[in-house]
């Protein structure tokens, strides 16, 4: 009942609210591998969690993509009555964050200041804490007839569809959000990676998950690039771009992908493949097989395809990086399931089989690299060969929740789920589609 345990000595760690992460994370990838026994026995011991039991003093929104999420994904592949009834009680704990004076969610629900009608939004959210409950919060709708999830996260789509066009970088969203006063135009920083992926992964997954029934905002097209980077956009009106690659920046290529496959816009499919593609040439191309967390790329100026300039390369290099790689900024692998996520989606939409071969290459890479007696460790720096990595002591719980599960469902016979009946959620939670 803890919520992670340390792959390497085998202690446990309360790291998300003491409400068993790992556990509820993991609820319907055991269904999906049919391991019905285990299924059953942990669905009992989520039948008597106690969400007032923690010494935590609030929980932010990995409480809803985790454990939200995963109650709702194990209901609708299990019809388990009992896991319906403990989401519930979760979901109306954390409707209680959209109490505050805008109606805007805080991205942290403080439990005293919630009993007290106290709660405010922050003047400086990340955008991926504030959308990142549309799924939930509209499956929770649909199962319950009660619309007062949906009217709470619609409040948020409603905002974003009225300033899309109308930030520092039209079309998509700054990073932060000023929730307090509502102004999403004054902030100069941009990003489809950390701290805003979610976000953006959301808007194709709300359009499978409504039907297409209610206009939501749409990503812009102009982005041909191998690679998802950051932008600054100054005073002046200039833009700065910053042609970092992020691991959490992956899950882009399936958003591409999965936005141009429901939409019918064949370039975005296109687009979804060269950034997934992109993805797995960081797996390829670094010593231990894997993507590290943050990289900095040598940049293209333009939009057109540049030409490789060896002797200019060769110049300037740093022997201890790979070929195209400037610098690694954050050398580390988490476990983490963007790249694959994307792999999975492009080979589902496409069918075809280069990305299976792409996945197994990704997940022999990984295995070699983060494997313990106890199960898989983050490792602290992939750029040595596999067998020597040094372990961070960490596996959490999203390995089993979407990392594994991703794996196995590439390569898993297509009657195993019918998975055109779900939307997979940001932790690859299965929700039911009408």
């Amino acid at each position: 009942m803890y919520d992670e345990l340390a792959p390497v000595s085998g202690t446990p760690k309360k790291t998300i609210g003491e409400w068993a992460a790992t556990l509820v994370d993991s609820l319907d990838t055991l269904w999906i591998m049919d391991m019905q026994t285990e299924f059953y026995e942990a669905a009992t011991a989520v039948a008597a969690l106690d969400w007032s039991a923690t010494k935590e003093i609030s929980c932010n929104f990995e409480a809803t993509v985790r454990h939200l999420g995963g109650l709702l994904g194990a209901y609708d592949l299990s019809g388990e009555t009992v896991i319906l009834h403990k989401a519930v009680e979760l979901g109306d704990m954390l409707y209680m964050a959209f109490d505050t004076p805008t109606r805007m969610p805080s991205s942290r629900l403080d439990f005293d200041k919630a009993k007290k009608g106290e709660l405010r939004p922050g003047s400086h959210e990340s955008s991926a804490s504030v959308a990142s409950s549309a799924l939930e919060f509209t499956r929770l709708a649909r199962l319950t007839g009660d619309d007062k999830y949906y009217d709470a996260i619609n409040r948020i789509t409603r905002l974003l569809d009225q300033t899309q066009n109308s930030t520092k970088l039209p079309g998509i969203w700054p990073t932060f959000f000023d929730l307090e006063n509502l102004v999403l135009d004054q902030e100069k920083e941009f990003t489809l990676g950390s701290l805003a992926a979610s976000l953006y992964e959301l808007l194709p997954k709300m359009e499978a998950l409504l039907g297409g029934l209610e206009p939501v905002p749409v990503l812009p097209g102009q982005f041909d690039v191998l690679f998802a980077g950051n932008a600054v956009v100054e005073d002046n009106g200039s833009i700065n771009l910053q042609s970092e690659g992020q691991h959490v920046a992956c899950v882009v290529g399936g958003v591409f992908g999965l936005g141009g496959k429901l939409l019918g816009i064949a370039n975005h499919v296109e687009i979804g493949e060269k950034i997934t593609k992109g993805c797995v040439w960081a797996y390829k191309t670094m010593p231990a097989g894997i993507m590290p967390e943050s990289f900095e790329l040598r940049p293209c100026p333009s939009l057109e395809a540049c030409d490789w300039d060896e002797p200019e390369w060769e110049s300037e290099r740093n022997e201890r990086f790979p070929k195209g790689v400037q610098s690694i900024r954050d050398p580390r692998y988490l476990l983490r399931p963007e790249a694959i996520e994307s792999v999975f989606v492009m080979y589902r939409i496409t069918g075809k089989e280069e990305y299976q071969e792409m996945a197994w290459r990704m997940f022999m890479a990984i295995q070699k690299a983060t494997e313990t007696d106890l199960g898989f460790s983050s490792i602290l720096d992939i750029n040595v060969d596999g067998k020597y990595t040094e372990k961070a002591d960490s596996m959490e719980s999203f390995w089993f929740s979407e990392t594994l599960k991703y794996f196995y469902l590439v390569f898993s016979p297509p009657d195993l789920i019918n998975l055109d009946e779900f939307v997979l959620n940001t932790q690859a939670h299965p929700l039911r589609r009408p």
